[in-house]
């Protein structure tokens, strides 16, 4: 195995210099940490972490929790978080809630007396009701992508949700269209809220019963809750999906019904997966910040990091619609769905 002292030899350094390149803990001249972690790298140098630990106080571990991997919102925000925190020589540590609020309380109660610097939690769902949890923590906590109402006590990096849903009823009322279906998950009524907003001003409405919560997020929940949403508005020209698996999936539901997409039906989505922009026809979207909003709460964590206690409050970011393919004006006799 090779060891500290093998690379300081290597380097014509002190094991001491080695110790302050490998935990960053003590400026080294440029010159010097090259040379070190060229000896590291040709001698295939690994810190031992668990020394490391004992030495420093410190794990350089963030742990992550986030709902599931198995969305490409998710997938996307834990990739730019473990980004983030590669660059500062920092590991991630990932938990996903599956959405089973058991399973999210034992990781929580878990992690309270584990080894890391600092904790993100991702996504409000199974969550809420068990950060009393974390009240004796000894790491900073902060929230990110929060859709509801969170405690004040920690900070939160988050998205104008409501701003999302404003931004895509304005687009659909600023072509024409006057009747709506909306598909909204169970936790998105701030998108909902907004979009009801948008109608409300520009002289439209937004009945209830046009708005169809979708409890199964997968492709196959999300196509059979469509196909029945188009067959109880027929007159509809416009579709709002607050999430893009609904979107896409109203993209088949659509041309199973035989309707083209934007000819006799507009859809637009809400968070711009990847699944969206390579749908046909692509999808306008809400576009949610996924980087800044990963690197931001990053940057929120590493400043408290062996710092002070994080103060509680809360960055909301600007969402933005992206115009693409599958919206348009109605068409001026365009026929009930069949």
């Amino acid at each position: 195995m090779v060891t500290m002292q093998d690379v300081a030899r290597r380097a014509g350094v002190t094991k001491q210099t080695v110790s302050n390149v490998v935990t960053g803990r003590v400026g080294v001249r440029p010159q010097t940490a090259a040379r070190v972690r060229a000896a590291i790298d040709e001698l295939g140098y690994v810190p031992n972490l668990v020394a490391r630990s004992l030495a420093t106080g410190t794990t350089r571990t963030v742990g992550l929790f986030v709902p599931t991997v198995g969305t490409a919102f998710y997938a996307e925000l834990v990739e730019e978080v473990e980004d983030a925190l590669e660059e500062h020589g920092l590991h991630l540590l990932l938990c996903t809630t599956r959405q089973n609020g058991e399973r999210a309380r034992r990781h929580l109660a878990g992690l309270t007396s584990r080894s890391v610097d600092a904790l993100l939690i991702a996504g409000d769902r199974d969550l809420l009701d068990h950060l009393p949890l974390l009240a004796d923590a000894r790491f900073p906590v902060a929230l990110c992508a929060w859709e509801t109402d969170a405690p004040e006590r920690f900070p939160v990096v988050t998205v104008d949700y409501e701003r999302g849903g404003r931004l895509a009823g304005r687009h659909l009322r600023e072509l024409g269209h006057e009747q709506v279906v909306v598909l909204a998950g169970p936790t998105h009524a701030r998108r909902v809220e907004g979009f009801r907003t948008a109608f409300a001003e520009t002289g439209g409405t937004l009945p209830d019963g046009a708005v169809h919560l979708v409890h199964d997020p997968s492709f196959r929940g999300a196509f059979g809750a469509a196909r029945e949403a188009l067959a109880a508005h027929p007159r509809a020209t416009a579709l709002f999906a607050t999430r893009d698996v609904l979107a896409t999936a109203a993209l088949e539901a659509a041309r199973t019904a035989g309707l083209s997409v934007p000819d006799d039906l507009s859809v637009v989505a809400y968070d711009d997966c990847p699944a969206g922009t390579s749908s046909r026809p692509a999808l306008t979207s809400v576009v949610l910040p996924h980087a800044r909003m990963a690197r931001r709460a990053v940057a929120l964590l590493l400043d408290a990091v062996g710092g002070p206690e994080l103060p509680p409050r809360r960055l909301t970011l600007p969402p933005e619609l992206v115009v693409r393919d599958s919206s348009a004006p109605p068409r001026p006799h365009s026929s009930p769905h069949r």
